[in-house]
């Protein structure tokens, strides 16, 4: 089933990624689609049959794209019916193995009740054990006993556990038959089983407790505090576990609850809004089926809102999952914390496990050792009666007892040294027992003394009364009790010795007993190592299982995840599904907008036609008045509008491709993203699959372990109850025995001889039994051994399963690092692309930046054509009122003047006419200027994404070589033999033979099963296979590459090509401005020659167009290369991530390949495959070799079809016939007993991982047969890239045929313009003029262009070509200009002559026009040949899928019918192994038998015993009553032959008994050989059959190989004769091409023969042209004859006409003036435009000037800034210095002023003083006043109170004046100013000045300069040079800003504006610093010279 069910698995998978690919093969032909219309939209063409020429080819294209998603459509409707049938076949799966699992819940439920019932029964045998030890030592001790408190206590605890832990799982059976149930049936029987083991181990121990008891003195006794306090230690962990163990399942169920709420609150949500999202699309799609073709751009409006709606919707939905997956890694962080709770309580539970374990352990040897010493005390208690007289038994006793204490000492100190061991503690016990009975005994045996004494007494009184009674009895009674008396003494003679015996018996015990001490000793050092050895592997048993359940919960863990990953994937394809559901209905709206839009769009060209048509009739009517030509004006306003109207349009078409192609992209997009999905689902789905099926395996296993467990835990159950029940009766039979035993010897105590011998007969039955139960202890150890074996089997079995864990786990991790090197890729090619967005964004801003200003330029020159235009206009008005003005008189003229208008008249039609041609060709340049735009955008953007593929292809390349350089350089030789072996592919067959007759000797090889180390070598050869054939696919990767790197420097050059087209198309346009030249210098003489080059002007206007069209295609096949180059690419990275996937796992399988015997089979059939893998993999090669030659073959795949469709019936039948014999398999194994299941489950363990590894292999072969896939398809698209680009290089070198033929055309014309010339001689200068000025015009873009440094060579080139194509339109108006003038002075031929020339340029129209046709009808051959090939090459590919898919079908089924062999072997081996387990099991039933049997046998003989003991008392009886009556020689007699008889009687029941027992032992043998034989004879007619069916089936296999082999044959054959015809067929059709090709070339060289005959008819009509004119000339001649003869006729006339002729000369001469000075004023108007054109270049030149002084002077305030932020600091800084200097005195002024007063002599000392006063800020008043009491008082006074205290100081900091606190705001310098002020202009008060205001002063007093200079010259040189002064600065302007260089740095220093000293228009007094070196005399100086 299971793996049937991992081939549904991956059936599935493969499907749904065909569905994938088929989604993202549909999305990427839309992207495709929507690329192809956002690069269409730059190519809009203004003329009609160029856009209908467009419109054809979308349509034809769109309806291609349609046929490819209709075929798609088909095709994901296949695999959706075959998904359903899939799905319907997992869910009969589903529900068998729902059925399956109800029957095993059944079962499971049925083993739970079973445990139950034993569980019950053990705790009533528990109770029993319990009341029995109660009673017993309640019966055997009278003090407080030591024993029954702790058993008691252990029972209690062990029961109450039992209970509660029964009691913690109920309500079972009342539950749902679900997933939980199961799990939780699972737990309860995982638990009983646990009970069960420590069941089994209570008996083990038991059985060796009772194998040590039977060693005889093994006496000793525990401590009973320890035990207490290990029973409350235990009680305490079991209500903690119990309480743990509830908590934890409440707290699990209550998750389990809240997840499955959450899972269905989000499933319903999901559906709802699914809902809602399917009612929207349906409303949506409805309003649009109404809406239908109203508006387009409501339509537009409307999908974009929908957009909106979508991206919005899809975007919650994406928050929603992503909340989602919150809460479900929430849950799963919550549910592991709670598994590893679960598991410490588990481990905790486990260890209180085992401490009960200990307990009960220690409780039982406590039982066995009471149960002994009561065997021992019922033993002694018939010695110890005769032991009651003697007191040096008593002290021997004594002397044990000292003994045996000294040994428990002695214990005990061991005890406390060493480490304190359980079997210690029970010895001790057993020693404390002994003690205390001992004790007991001597009690007994001194009470039975004081007994005998009470009956002597009695004795005595009895022979008192009888001497009473009669003295005549007294001799005969002195005489019978003489002789009695005599007896007695005889009778304690032999009680002496009997007592000298039992002492020496007794010091032979306590020898023994010492020899048991020793033996005991030693048997506990043994036991503790044996202890710690279990310990050890316990511990060991623990962490591997611990280990395999985090391994589980790892597992669960990440099937959890994968689970997530599928429905992820599962939303997101829903998604997908829905996003192309949506495309689908935008697609086919824009299909009926375009249809719409290509319907408006011929309507309104019909509309225009009709217009043009009207327009022109209205340009005849210009004969009329004004008012027609106001009206006909208006209609051009019309056409004007009607232009908008198609432009606007146009737009709207150009919107719709836009969005197409923003559709393609995101399509393109979610296509590589669902490849990307695809592939991880596949993992996913892989990976998920062997997890499920490790999962199942390890439940079976664990579930058939549990099942053999708890058989064998029912079986020893049965066989304890069993032993135990037969032992109760026993015990209460032996109990019995001893009362009654007890009661008789109490009664006959006197009769000490039958005591005797009944002691006797006791010693010998415990003989017996002493031997009975060595027997059973030998049988005990018997089943011991094998128990041991079993466990040893469970622990290599327990092992193995570790080990498959271990593997399955680093599988796993290999395939996470896997997952996370995907995920690192991925998200460095998101890089990649963001960074190459960002560049296309930024160089397409600046294309079109460049392309805006182009277009400005543009409407400028298009304004300077509507301008002259009117020109025009004004001109012809002004002949029009010529005209009438001569119209006026010649009503009256003669037939002169008629002439005359008419040669007007033909003048004004010819201006006509040469304005439309200027119109029409403005148009053409129009529209020309617009396509060369758009090609340029194409270009640019085709050269931006190839330099973008060419760096993406790089850095693959690079990380491809750096990653398999490696590999290479290591293998070289491996791929030389790869090589040879591609070189040697036509040996196909024999190697197909060759694996035949492998796979034979594999299969004979797995059927003996030998030779293990060789098959690991065989394994090592396979893997290195394995490695040599990626190899190989590496080196076909690498050619690839080189491929890759080819036609990427072929599209290198297709670029190249297209560089050169866009240089012919210049040449061409040049040509065309040289042709209108010639026309222009022509028509200015000859109006028929303009006339007719205009007609050529228009034909070769039509050729360019073509060229244009050629290049489109051009482009757009262009563009298809560049897409192929993509998908080749993609192809490369994808086989790049499936190379390294399969090196991963190769590693993986050479990790996983150990010399284990279980994965020797695994090898075997991983070499099969491999081989298999091989042959498929040459024979794919071949079929890709021969393949690339392949390009029409679609006959053969009926043929194919059918073979295919024959296979695919036959691999069915054989798997439903597999199917039949697997389920009747199934039915014999479920008919099977229940102990066969654990032999079934290690079967299906190793089918699972048979199907994991054949899963794996099915996987290798899909990556192998995708990279051929891919390969072959490489080669294809390489091929065919090849074709399209030799059918290019064809298309170019007919355009070049062609543009030679124009130039021969254009040679010829410039001949023609040459003789032409020779007539128009005057007539050169203009034109050349023009040149000049169409060179000045071109020279400043070139200037422009030259600036432009950063951008690339193509985009110069770009920005040159519409540079020049706007000079050649300036040089354009300038010679329709010059035209207009000439055409105002010519006119002279007739019509007829230019009839003639127009039917001539008509014929050449037409003729290449056809020629023309046929190229075009030509391409679209080729591109339907094109398509056909492609087509044919995608069903070739299709068809070798689908026969690739059934052949691994085949493979598949073939490989599953050889696994279902093989474990049908193993099944009957299994079945066999079985039988001998049961053989086994009659055994060990026919040893529980045999002890049946014994033990009925002793059960017989206590019953003869009893017998005899009653025959015993009634002979007593006798004796007694022949006693009364005085017969005692007869009862001596009668005891004699009771004896005697007694004895034989033994004797013959011996005798018997032996007898029974061998014959029941003969007839067990017999039987056992019986069955021996039939199954020996049933195995020979087992193998019999079995060598049979393999000798068939050997012969079928053969045979089905043959056929094969000769199928394969067949195949090769019928594919070679294929491959023959196809290259015949591609023979021929490259013969018919080369034919086409020739007759193309003869056409071409025939149409040139036309042509050069045309132009000779041309040459003749010219030759008749002049011949015709010099006719016209002699015509002339006569006629001026004829009108001589007239004249002489007419002569008075002619008199009377001549004045008036006169008048009208004279007129015509004024306007000839006037018109000549209109083009005097015209000629000064071109000047002034050509002056106002370089006025605006200069200015264009002046405003980039003027921009960068506009940026030097933001520079410049920027840094004035700077300076004026440096200044305001400066400022600040001497402002603080300001602050803080002000009302300080400087020291050095106030020192020469002081030194200046006493210096001064006394009459000028009052003005010292006056001087100082201002400077310390004293008014006038003030120092007056201070002068008279100076003049009072004397100078001494003030010095002396000024100098008073401070004469040590230097000068004071602050003057402490009231009056100076005042003015603290103004500083000293500012003081001093203001002195020097008021002393210069003593009259005026003081003006508060800037220091810069401050006149130059006339000279100071002498007196004070004198005294002020000197001291200033003295202090000056006195002071430091290194200090500042900052209170000697003055506000100078002499005083530089931060002027610290020099001493004598004057005012004009600095060069730097801040450095310069301050101006007079500066109104600041700011304080300056003054520098280091100036000092204070100089700063005086200065400021006296300002």
């Amino acid at each position: 089933m299971s793996s049937w069910l991992g081939g549904l698995g991956s059936g599935l998978g493969q499907s749904l990624g065909q569905v994938g690919g088929s989604l993202s093969s549909f999305t990427g032909q839309i992207s495709n689609f929507t690329k192809d219309i956002l690069l269409e939209s730059a190519e809009e063409v203004g003329d009609a049959a160029s856009e209908l020429h467009v419109s054809n080819s979308r349509l034809q294209e769109l309806e291609t794209s349609y046929a490819t998603q209709k075929s798609e459509h088909e095709r994901l409707r296949r695999i959706n019916a075959e998904l359903e049938e899939k799905l319907e076949a997992a869910e009969i799966q589903i529900k068998q193995q729902s059925v399956e699992y109800r029957t095993l819940l059944q079962q499971k439920e049925v083993e739970i009740s079973h445990l139950k019932a034993r569980q019950s029964s053990l705790q009533e045998e528990v109770q029993k054990l319990q009341h029995s030890s109660q009673a017993a030592t309640s019966s055997s001790f009278t003090d407080a006993a030591v024993l029954p408190v702790t058993t008691a206590a252990t029972t209690t605890t062990s029961s109450s556990f039992l209970h509660r832990s029964s009691a913690v799982h109920q309500g079972f059976h009342g539950d749902e038959v679900d997933l939980s149930d199961v799990l939780w049936s699972q737990q309860e029987i995982n638990r009983l089983s646990n009970e069960v083991h420590r069941l089994e181990a209570d008996v083990a121990h038991w059985r060796r407790v009772a194998q040590a008891s039977k060693l005889p003195g093994v006496d000793g006794n525990g401590d009973q505090g320890e035990v207490l306090k290990m029973q409350r230690t235990i009680k305490e962990l079991r209500e903690e576990m119990a309480r743990e163990v509830d908590e934890h399942q409440h707290e699990l169920a209550a998750l389990q609850d809240a997840q499955r709420q959450k899972m269905a609150e989000i499933s319903k949500r999901h559906r709802e809004e699914l809902a809602e999202y399917e009612e929207r699309i349906e409303e949506l799609e409805e309003q649009l089926q109404c809406e239908g073709g109203n508006v387009v751009q409501k339509s537009t409006t409307v999908q974009d809102s929908k957009l909106q709606e979508l991206q919005s919707t899809i975007q919650s939905l994406q928050e929603e999952a992503e909340l989602q997956r919150k809460e479900y890694r929430d849950l799963l962080a919550r549910l592991e914390e709670a598994e590893h709770h679960k598991a410490k309580i588990e481990r905790e539970k486990e260890e209180a496990n085992a401490e009960n374990a200990e307990l009960l352990q220690n409780y039982s040897r406590l039982q066995k050792s009471v149960n002994e010493l009561q065997d021992r005390v019922q033993e002694q208690e018939g010695k110890s009666m005769l032991k009651a007289q003697h007191d040096n038994e008593i002290q021997a006793l004594k002397k044990a007892l000292a003994g045996a204490e000294k040994e428990m000492a002695r214990l005990r100190s061991l005890s406390e040294s060493g480490p304190t061991e359980e079997v210690e503690h029970a010895d001790i016990l057993e020693l404390n027992t002994i003690i205390e009975t001992l004790r007991k005994e001597k009690e007994e045996m001194e009470k039975e003394k004081l007994a005998l004494v009470e009956r002597l007494t009695l004795a005595k009184e009895r022979h008192k009364a009888e001497e009473s009674k009669g003295a005549v009895e007294l001799s005969q009674e002195i005489s019978d009790l003489k002789s009695q008396l005599d007896r007695r003494e005889e009778a304690l003679k032999q009680a002496h010795l009997d007592i000298e015996t039992l002492s020496n018996e007794l010091e032979e015990l306590d020898k023994q007993n010492q020899e048991a001490t020793q033996h005991l000793i030693a048997v506990k050092d043994q036991m503790s190592l044996q202890k710690t050895q279990a310990e050890a592997e316990e511990a060991r048993l623990q962490s591997d299982l611990s280990s395999s359940l985090d391994q589980r919960r790892t597992l669960q863990l990440e099937l959890e995840a994968q689970g997530e990953k599928l429905s992820q994937s599962a939303f997101s394809l829903n998604e997908l599904h829905m996003a192309k559901q949506q495309l689908e209905t935008t697609v086919k709206e824009l299909r009926e907008k375009l249809c719409k839009s290509q319907d408006l769009g011929r309507e309104l060209r019909q509309e225009s036609s009709d217009l043009k048509r009207a327009f022109q009739e209205r340009e005849t009517e210009l004969i009329a008045l004004r008012e027609e030509i106001s009206h006909s004006g208006e209609k051009g306003n019309e056409l004007e509008g009607h232009r908008k109207v198609l432009e606007a349009k146009d737009k709207e078409i150009q919107d719709l491709r836009t969005e197409l192609a923003e559709m393609k992209t995101s399509f393109e997009r979610a296509v590589s993203e669902d490849f990307e999905l695809k592939i991880e689902n596949r993992k996913l789905k892989e990976e998920s699959t062997q997890a499920l099926d490790k999962i199942d395996s390890l439940e079976r296993q664990i579930q058939d372990n549990q099942a053999s467990l708890s058989r064998m835990s029912l079986e020893k159950d049965t066989r304890i109850e069993a032993l135990k029940l037969e032992k109760s009766q026993l015990e209460s039979e032996l109990s019995q025995t001893e009362k009654q035993l007890s009661d008789q010897t109490k009664q006959y105590q006197q009769t000490i001889d039958e005591l005797t011998r009944a002691r006797s007969m006791d010693a010998s039955a415990l003989q017996t039994e002493h031997e009975r139960m060595v027997k059973l202890n030998q049988e005990k150890d018997l089943t011991i051994a094998e128990l041991r074996r079993e466990i040893e089997q469970m622990v290599s079995d327990h092992k193995d399963t570790s080990e498959m864990l271990d593997i399955t786990v680093a599988g796993q991790n290999q395939l996470t690092e896997l997952l996370q090197e995907k995920d690192a890729f991925a998200e460095t090619l998101k890089a990649q692309a963001v960074e190459m967005q960002q560049e296309l964004e930024s160089s397409v801003l600046r294309v079109t930046q460049e392309c805006d200003s182009l277009r400005r330029s543009v409407e400028e020159k298009d304004k300077q054509l509507g301008a002259m235009k009117e020109e025009n206009s004004h001109l012809k008005e002004e002949i029009d009122r010529l005209r009438d003005q001569q119209s006026r008189p010649q009503l009256s003229s003669e037939p002169r003047t008629l002439d005359i208008i008419t040669e007007l008249e033909t003048e004004v039609n010819q201006l006509k006419a040469a304005r439309d041609q200027l119109e029409e060709e403005v148009q053409a340049l129009r529209t020309v200027s617009e396509e060369q735009q758009a090609t340029a955008l194409q270009s640019q953007h085709s050269l931006q994404m190839l330099q973008s593929e060419l760096e993406q292809a790089r850095t693959r390349h690079e990380q491809s070589s750096l990653n398999y350089e490696r590999l290479i350089s290591a293998k070289d030789e491996e791929i030389a033999l790869l090589q040879s072996e591609v070189e040697g592919l036509s040996t196909q067959g024999q190697s197909q033979i060759q694996s035949v007759d492998i796979l034979q000797e594999d299969k004979t090889q797995s059927l003996n099963g030998e030779n293990g180390n060789e098959k690991h070598d065989l394994s090592k050869v396979e893997i290195e296979k394995l490695v040599k054939g990626i190899r190989e696919k590496e080196t076909e990767i690498n050619q690839l590459n080189e491929k890759n790197l080819s036609l990427t420097k072929q599209l290198d050059q297709l670029v190249v090509s297209q560089n050169e087209l866009g240089k012919l198309s210049q040449m061409v346009l040049q040509k065309d401005l040289e042709i209108q030249a010639l026309h222009a210098r022509v028509s200015g003489g000859h109006g028929q020659d303009v006339m007719f080059l205009q007609q050529q002007l228009q034909a070769y206007a039509v050729e360019r167009e073509q060229v244009l069209a050629v290049l489109n295609e051009k482009t757009r096949e262009n563009s298809q290369l560049r897409s192929d180059y993509h998908r080749i690419m993609d192809i490369v990275a994808a086989k790049e991530a499936a190379l390294l996937k399969l090196q991963q796992e190769n590693q993986r399988l050479s990790t996983m390949s150990d010399p284990s015997g279980s994965q020797e089979m695994f090898r075997e059939t991983i070499q099969n495959l491999s081989r298999i893998i091989r042959e498929k993999d040459i024979e794919i090669d071949a079929l890709t070799q021969k393949c690339q030659t392949l390009v029409s073959v679609l006959q053969a795949s009926g043929a194919s079809d059918s073979v295919s469709g024959g296979s695919g019936g036959v691999s069915s039948n054989q798997f439903e016939e597999l199917l039949q014999e697997r389920d009747t398999l199934k039915q014999q194994v479920k008919k099977m007993e229940e102990w066969k299941q654990q032999v079934i489950t290690t079967v299906r363990n190793m089918q699972h991982e048979s199907a994991q590894l054949q899963e794996e292999l099915l996987r290798l072969q899909g990556q192998v047969s995708a990279d051929s896939d891919c390969s072959s398809k490489l080669s294809v698209d390489y091929a065919r890239l090849i074709q399209s680009y030799e059918q290019k290089e064809k298309k170019l070198g007919l355009l070049n045929q062609e543009l030679a033929l124009v130039q021969q055309s254009i040679s010829q014309l410039s001949s023609t313009k040459d003789v032409l010339l020779g007539k128009l001689g005057s007539v050169k200068q203009s034109p050349e003029v023009s040149a000049a000025i169409a060179t000045q015009a071109f020279d400043p873009p070139n200037l422009k262009g030259a600036a432009l440094p950063g951008q690339d060579e193509s985009l110069h080139q770009e920005l040159q070509a519409m540079q020049r194509t706007l000079a050649e339109k300036e040089s354009m108006i300038r010679t329709l200009q010059e035209n207009n003038h000439r055409l105002s002075n010519s006119a002279s031929l007739s019509e007829s002559e230019q009839r003639s020339h127009a039917e001539e340029l008509k014929q050449a129209r037409d003729k290449q026009e056809s020629l023309q046709r046929s190229l075009r009808e030509k391409d679209l051959l080729i591109k339907t040949k094109g398509d056909q090939l492609s087509q044919v090459s995608e069903n070739l590919r299709n068809r070798e899928n689908d026969n690739e898919v059934l052949k691994q079908a085949v493979t598949n089924l073939k490989e599953r019918a050889l696994i279902l062999e093989l474990d049908v072997k193993k099944l009957k081996e299994e079945n066999e192994a079985i039988a001998g387990k049961v053989r086994e099991k009659e055994t060990e039933f026919r040893a529980l038998q045999e002890t049946n049997m014994q033990v009925s046998l002793l059960l017989r003989e206590r019953e003869f015993q009893f017998s005899a003991v009653n025959e015993k008392a009634i002979a007593m009886e006798k004796m007694l009553k022949d006693k009364e009556q005085g017969k005692s020689g007869e009862l001596n007699q009668l005891l004699n032959e009771v004896r005697s008889m007694q004895d034989k009687a033994v004797l013959f029941q011996q005798e018997r008994d032996q007898v029974m027992m061998a014959l029941k032992q003969k007839q067990m043998e017999t039987s056992a050989l019986q069955s021996e034989l039939q199954h020996t004879r049933d195995k020979e007619q087992r193998l019999k059959q079995e060598v049979e069916r393999l000798r068939n089936h050997l012969i079928e296999i053969e045979d089905s190989y043959t056929r094969e082999a000769l199928a394969a044959e067949d195949r090769e054959g019928e594919l070679r004769r294929r491959v023959t015809l196809l290259e015949e067929r591609l023979a021929s059709s490259s013969n018919a091409v080369e034919s086409a090709s020739q007759q193309a070339s003869l056409q071409v060289e025939s149409l040139q023969e036309q042509l050069n005959g045309a132009v000779r008819q041309r040459d003749e009509a010219l030759i008749q042209l002049r011949a015709s004119q010099d006719q016209v000339n002699q015509y002339a001649v006569s006629l001026s004859n004829l009108q001589m003869v007239l004249e002489q006729f007419q002569q008075e006339e002619k008199a009377m006409y001549s004045a008036e002729l006169e008048k009208h000369k004279r007129e015509k001469e004024q306007w000839r003036n006037k018109a000549e000075n209109l083009e005097d004023q015209a000629a000064a108007l071109q000047i002034n435009l050509d002056e106002a054109n370089a006025a605006l270049e200069s200015a264009s030149r002046l405003t980039d000037q003027l921009d960068l002084k506009e940026e030097q002077i933001e520079d410049l305030k920027k840094q004035v800034d700077v300076r004026q932020e440096m200044l305001e600091e400066a400022q600040r800084k001497l402002m603080n210095l300001l602050n803080t200097t002000e009302g300080k005195v400087d020291k050095v002024l106030m020192k020469n002023l002081y030194l200046g007063y006493f210096h001064t002599p006394q009459n000028k000392r009052s003005e010292v003083l006056r001087l100082m006063g201002n400077v310390l800020g004293l008014d006038r008043d003030e120092v007056g006043e201070l002068l008279q009491e100076e003049g009072k008082t004397g100078v001494t006074g003030w010095v002396s109170s000024w100098l008073g205290g401070r004469a040590v100081q230097s000068v004071p900091n602050t003057p402490q004046r009231p009056t100076q606190a005042q003015n603290l705001n103004s500083s000293f310098s500012e003081m001093f100013v203001k002195f020097l002020e008021v002393e210069s202009t003593p009259a005026r008060p003081a003006p508060k000045l800037p220091v810069y205001d401050i006149k130059p002063l006339s000279a100071p007093p002498p007196g004070r300069s004198t005294a002020s200079t000197p001291a200033s010259g003295v202090s000056g040189p006195g002071k430091r040079t290194g200090d500042s002064n900052p209170f000697l600065a003055p506000r100078s302007a002499a005083v530089p800003l931060l002027n610290t260089t020099s001493a004598g740095s004057t005012a004009g220093a600095g060069g730097h504006l801040l450095m310069k000293p301050i101006s007079d228009a500066l109104p600041t007094f700011t304080p300056v610093p003054v520098s280091a070196e100036a000092s204070g005399g100089a700063v005086l100086k200065d400021l006296l010279k300002q």
